[in-house]
């Protein structure tokens, strides 16, 4: 009990020891450090990416742009390759996103009925992926005999829903729907559907948002599918055009012995000053997605992931 006169958070700071003061600021330290180690090659790209080719490779970007410009951005709008890229992401994240929410949440309530017949087995079913799996090229074969090689499904189907996912999204309805209230829905004449429209899915707003930002990165993020299964540049996400200009970036030195040495320095510079352009516009979409949902990513994580 804190003294006559004293306040609650004057007596905490009176009880708060040396070696407690110690931990706080060890602590502190600690997460400055690894906030810097994580913010600074975000910097480091961000400064480049509006820095001259020449300050680049000579090291001059430390932390602010140097020789500023925005050339490299506007080599971007201008260039129809990237913009195509951009567009191709977009559609492979929102598709690939509603897509495995849809699959996942109609999985996720399924199985954490008590009275859904065989539930186990196909609990066990749904584990199979995780614990066998075919390969590259036999699951190749199955995207080509689907005709699937050179679409946009050859890149959303293929990892179309995750079994964590769908774990997760099982004990979130588990905790989040009680039996009782589908006891009371059933009194009042509601049928299974119904009762997962009407009552299940307005509760799921965050384990919808969860699965959302979980697919909808997976997709933006990814290349192997588009890599493996799209021939036409069309088609191609902007990780994988990233990719490439990330290979092509780097000059081989048997094209020094012949051709245009100054076309193939040229080159490079422009790949110099790409490279972190993109880098940048790759990184925009999820940092405007993530603070919109992050309060219900919280809750439906800590929610689906306890039992």
């Amino acid at each position: 009990m804190a003294r006559r006169g004293h306040s609650p958070g004057a007596a905490r700071r009176m009880k708060e020891t040396a070696g407690d003061r110690a931990v706080h600021t060890v602590t502190i330290a600690i997460l400055a450090f690894f906030s810097l180690s994580v913010a600074y090659p975000l910097i480091y790209v961000l400064s480049s990416s509006f820095s001259s080719a020449d300050a680049i490779n000579s090291g001059a970007v430390r932390l602010l742009p140097v020789d500023a410009n925005v050339d490299a951005y506007q080599t971007i709008l201008d260039s129809s390759f990237l913009m195509v890229g951009l567009r191709n992401s977009i559609l492979y994240a929102v598709g690939g996103a509603l897509l495995g929410t849809a699959l996942t949440l109609l999985a996720g309530y399924a199985l954490s009925r008590a009275d859904l017949p065989f539930r186990r087995f196909l609990t066990f079913f749904f584990l199979i992926p995780t614990l066998l799996t075919a390969g590259i090229i036999p699951t190749y074969m199955v995207v080509r005999q689907l005709g699937l090689l050179d679409t946009p499904w050859a890149v959303i189907l293929p990892g179309a829903m995750s079994v964590f996912n769908m774990i997760i999204t099982r004990t979130f309805y588990q905790i989040t729907v009680p039996r009782e209230l589908l006891e009371a829905a059933r009194m009042d004449g509601a049928n299974d559907l119904q009762f997962f429209v009407r009552m299940a899915l307005p509760l799921s707003k965050s384990i919808i948002a969860v699965n959302m930002l979980f697919y909808g990165i997976a997709q933006w993020n990814g290349w192997f599918n588009a890599f493996l299964y799209l021939s036409d540049p069309a088609l191609h996400p902007l990780q994988l055009v990233l990719r490439e200009i990330l290979a092509q970036s780097s000059v081989d030195p048997s094209q020094l012995g012949g051709g245009d040495v100054t076309e193939i320095i040229r080159r490079k510079e422009l790949f110099d000053r790409l490279k972190y352009a993109v880098i940048v516009v790759a990184m925009i979409p999820p940092l405007l997605v993530y603070p919109l949902v992050q309060r219900h990513f919280v809750k439906g994580a800590l929610i689906g992931s306890l039992k």
